[in-house]
């Protein structure tokens, strides 16, 4: 479950060593932060969960991370300060520090020195994103990121534009940057039934992931109906009505597909 962050404590800075101090005064948009294991990069995380998003995923169980609205304004100080509680825990599962969102690339300053904020305290990090603004993300951020988890959510143009309401290009564009980089990729994909569950979708997308060549594992995630009652409460449209989730054979399948690309899908 995402907690929210609460009241604000007192700032806290950490300094890089060769770009100077990362400020704790440096705020963001955040929407809620969690603690997971397994789900959101190797070990327990801490998972920072950014607001605001330019896509408008139709499967989207988070609607209200997608406005910048819900979110409250939380400065880098406050964020380090509670995952410092966790440190030692997190330290003992191999874990680290996960900023997701929303999507995190919307506030790039914010995010870089969350992720910088987390290596200095030894902390191993991750980048959750879909790619769509990975123009924002620059060579600092980057090294700052141990593990970047991409979520390409169709291989399709016209799949990818109905499922998202945004353009493929520039993920691709991202996830090719990504790899001439050789920067470590858990690459993510939800499966939604009739939308981007086909064999022959699926073994497109697997065999674009695989000409990348960084890509360490393929999480596919069945589509699932929990949270959609925040659409009626927020007055959004529910694409997905009638949309049941995806099975365990349905995602079994999608899994073996990738695993014959020559890809891991655990």
């Amino acid at each position: 479950m995402a907690i929210d962050l609460g009241a604000r404590e007192r700032p806290h800075s950490v300094v890089d060593p060769r770009t100077g101090p990362i400020t704790g005064e440096l705020t963001g948009s955040v929407h809620s932060w969690d603690i997971s294991t397994g789900v959101d990069g190797p070990g327990t995380r801490f998972v920072l969960f950014t607001a605001g998003c330019p896509l408008a995923c139709a499967y989207c169980h988070n609607p209200d991370t997608q406005d910048m609205r819900y979110g409250t304004r939380h400065s880098v100080g406050d964020v380090l300060a509670r995952v410092g509680r966790y440190r030692r825990f997190i330290e003992a599962s191999g874990g680290g520090v996960t900023v997701s969102g929303g999507e995190p690339l919307l506030q790039p300053a914010f995010t870089s020195a969350v992720l910088r904020g987390a290596k200095e305290l030894g902390l191993h990090t991750a980048l959750d994103t879909s790619g769509a603004l990975g123009h924002r993300a620059d060579d600092a951020l980057l090294e700052a990121t141990d593990l970047v988890l991409l979520d390409v959510k169709a291989i399709d143009p016209a799949i990818y534009e109905d499922l998202t309401r945004g353009s493929l290009t520039p993920t691709l564009r991202f996830a090719e940057r990504l790899a001439t980089m050789g920067k470590r990729v858990w690459v993510r994909y939800v499966l939604v039934p009739g939308w981007n569950d086909q064999p022959e979708h699926v073994e497109r997308h697997a065999a674009y992931v695989a000409t990348l060549g960084n890509v360490e594992r393929v999480d596919v995630l069945g589509y699932h109906r929990l949270g959609r009652e925040k659409y009626a409460e927020l007055g959004m449209e529910d694409r997905l009505v009638g949309v049941d989730g995806a099975t365990a054979a349905q995602v079994q399948a999608a899994r073996d597909i990738f695993t014959a690309a020559g890809l891991v899908a655990p």
